[in-house]
């Protein structure tokens, strides 16, 4: 028989690897680890790599089997969920993978300027109604600012035909660097063992015949950010399935894997 949610909060309060900090709490509890995450957690120089809105975290997890030379740090704030990637990777002995349960709308008070490389943002919430919580938009760019090396990398793999679209929008407003950029991931020459780590339910999108868009590209340090002024079609099959209460998307910047 699977644990219920007290039971794997339990377990979360008690690894290692895991810090909790919800926003309802952060303000009365200093997060001594930020600008100390190499020193004082992972104990090496490696390049740090965030993936926001985890999900189960299989997708940190795969990335720090394949990268044993990175760190890895899968932030939601789904706990009971994230207990699936915090498990594996705990009873594996991964050295270089931590969870951090907060709110992403607090990102930046966790980390110190320059201390990450790179962020993944996987099949995040488009968050079609509201730019403010949309994890691509400037609003989050100008905080991921605050802690991203300059050119620092930043990939978004989803379903979401709207959030790949502003993405383009934006990134093209801004004079973004591209280094990729594919409308069809598993149809294109750019797959590789990174971008082939499937979720169990990028699965279920591609077996419904949604193609798996991709974006990698740099976030400069100068320039202001500007948002793109354009009206983007909405997903109608994302508008489809909250009305019938299936497969629903939350307004808490978590990614589609958190839904169980």
């Amino acid at each position: 028989m699977g644990k219920n949610k007290l039971e794997k909060f339990a377990d979360m309060a008690s690894y290692p690897h895991v810090f909790e900090y919800p926003y309802s709490a952060v303000d009365n509890v200093p997060f001594d680890m930020k600008g100390k995450w190499h020193k004082e957690f992972f104990k090496n120089d490696n390049p740090i790599v965030l993936e926001l809105g985890c999900g189960r975290g299989e997708y940190t997890v795969g990335l720090g089997r394949m990268f044993p030379d990175k760190n890895f740090i899968a932030v939601d704030i789904k706990g009971a969920r994230m207990w699936t990637g915090a498990t594996e990777s705990l009873q594996a002995g991964m050295k270089n993978v931590a969870f951090l349960r907060t709110n992403i709308e607090i990102i930046d008070r966790f980390f110190a300027e320059g201390e990450v490389s790179e962020i993944w943002l996987t099949f995040s919430d488009p968050q079609m109604k509201k730019a403010t919580k949309r994890l691509t938009s400037t609003y989050f760019m100008e905080r991921y600012r605050k802690f991203l090396v300059s050119n620092g990398i930043i990939h978004l793999k989803t379903d979401s035909n709207f959030m790949f679209t502003y993405a383009k929008y934006m990134i093209e407003e801004n004079g973004l660097p591209v280094e990729f950029i594919t409308e069809d991931l598993y149809h294109s020459d750019l797959v590789d063992d990174i971008l082939g780590i499937k979720t169990y339910y990028e699965q279920q999108w591609l077996d419904r015949g949604l193609s798996i868009k991709y974006i990698k590209f740099l976030l400069p340090q100068e320039g202001e950010l500007r948002e793109p002024d354009i009206e983007i079609e909405l997903d109608s099959y994302r508008s489809y399935n909250r009305a019938n209460g299936a497969d629903c998307r939350h307004l808490n910047n978590t990614n589609y894997d958190n839904l169980s």
